[in-house]
């Protein structure tokens, strides 16, 4: 793992020191052109990648599946497509890379086998301060790869990052938590240049002002930017912010069935169907798409540990569900055909607060895509999820006293 890891390369420093010289405020940018992978002659295949300045990096790789990580502080990859890092038969198979904490960048790649990160170095032009960062990638046996792979410590690395959740709310207010889906290095399903990510963001801002407008509740978004968090990262903000209901909000593309509609899922140990339990397992995946390290989780993103689910809660997230969908479909949908379903949502795995997963659209099918492009549509889907919020609260707590008996 030693190998693997550079917490800051001379190179960086210096290239660090250059830019400052020349714009104290600079972010280092990538150079798409001149980056990506190369086969040398007789050798392995190796990774370069341009920046505008010299930055200080790391590297290493993850098991399980097999995955290259690079942290960044910080950097702006803005028109940089996957496929400009990418060869047809080269040791990565896909490459995602965004914000992942604050101030530090990621870059993930999928690897088509055991490859190991070697000779990993960053040299900086000195008249100019543009950095590239090489490394080889080599072919190593199974057995190597697992025994090298793994998140290194760092004093460069902040400590685990505590998640930033607001302040436990004092009053007796009706708490609403919104969940944009996807973000940062994890930018969810891509359709025409659109983006689930930045759309959901986009919605969940959307709704959290309708709501507000609405009065007596209020709305803590997990994400107020295009940020990672971690699927367990977003059920804890709602648990500090003592949520009352919980809304994850999505946007994905799939392809069985042609997927079209809003539709909305709640929490079960077995899928309604082949296509739920295909996006189930699509979403459970996001930290390991952003290149966390799950090793010794307990397998806490794979599973969904139903035995905490309380069976008070179960009927209320169903009732909110099924609120949710009279509510979409009297704003005009339009709604899916089938559109309650259930699967094993990691995200929905709160023992404790009703929770929901809302597929505003799919942007597979080309009618949603352009409805959620419309913000006039967007704000008739807002009203409508407004009112069944409102009109399951006050159904809610009409119940209360007769589950309590």
């Amino acid at each position: 793992m030693i190998r693997q890891f550079l917490s800051l390369a001379a190179g960086a420093l210096f290239g660090v020191t250059c830019a400052m010289a020349q714009d104290l405020s600079a972010i280092a940018r990538v150079d798409p052109g001149s980056s990506g992978l190369t086969a040398e002659l007789f050798g392995p295949e190796a990774l370069a990648l341009h920046l505008s300045q010299g930055v200080p990096f790391r590297v290493f790789t993850l098991d399980a599946p097999p995955r290259l990580v690079i942290d960044f502080r910080e950097v702006d990859w803005s028109g940089v497509q996957a496929a400009d890092l990418l060869r047809d038969g080269g040791p990565l198979s896909d490459v995602r890379f965004g914000s992942f904490r604050p101030g530090w960048s990621r870059l993930v790649g999928d690897l088509d086998g055991p490859f190991v990160p070697e000779d990993i170095g960053m040299t900086v032009d000195e008249a100019t301060g543009r950095a590239v960062l090489r490394m080889a990638l080599v072919a190593a046996s199974p057995e190597v790869f697992a025994a090298q792979a793994g998140a290194p410590e760092d004093a460069l690395w902040p400590d685990p990052v505590v998640q930033e959740v607001p302040a436990p709310l004092l009053d007796e207010r009706f708490v609403v938590v919104l969940d944009p889906g996807h973000g940062g290095v994890d930018p969810g399903a891509e359709r025409e240049n659109v983006n689930e990510k930045e759309l959901m963001l986009t919605f969940a801002r959307e709704l959290r002002d309708a709501l507000l407008r609405a009065g007596d509740m209020d709305v803590v978004l997990t994400r107020e930017s295009d940020m990672f968090v971690s699927l367990e990262g977003r059920v804890a903000i709602a648990h500090h912010a003592g949520a009352d209901l919980f809304v994850s909000l999505h946007a994905d593309a799939l392809s069985e069935g042609g997927a079209q509609g809003a539709t909305v899922y709640t929490l079960s140990d077995e899928a309604s169907d082949t296509a739920t339990a295909h996006l189930a397992a699509r979403h459970n995946r996001a930290d390991i798409i952003a290149g966390t390290d799950l090793t010794g989780s307990d397998d806490q993103v794979a599973s969904v540990l139903l035995d905490l689910a309380r069976q008070e809660t179960e009927p209320r997230s169903k009732a909110l569900a099924q609120a949710i969908v009279d509510g979409l479909a009297a704003a005009g949908g339009p709604m899916n055909r089938r559109p309650l379903r259930y699967a094993g949502f990691s995200v929905l795995k709160s023992a404790d607060i009703p929770s929901v997963l809302v597929e505003v659209g799919f942007l597979s099918s080309a009618r949603d895509l352009d409805n959620l492009r419309d913000p006039t549509w967007r704000a008739g889907m807002a009203g409508g999820m407004v009112r069944a919020i409102l009109a399951w609260r006050d159904a809610d707590e009409a119940r209360r006293p007769l589950v309590r008996q």
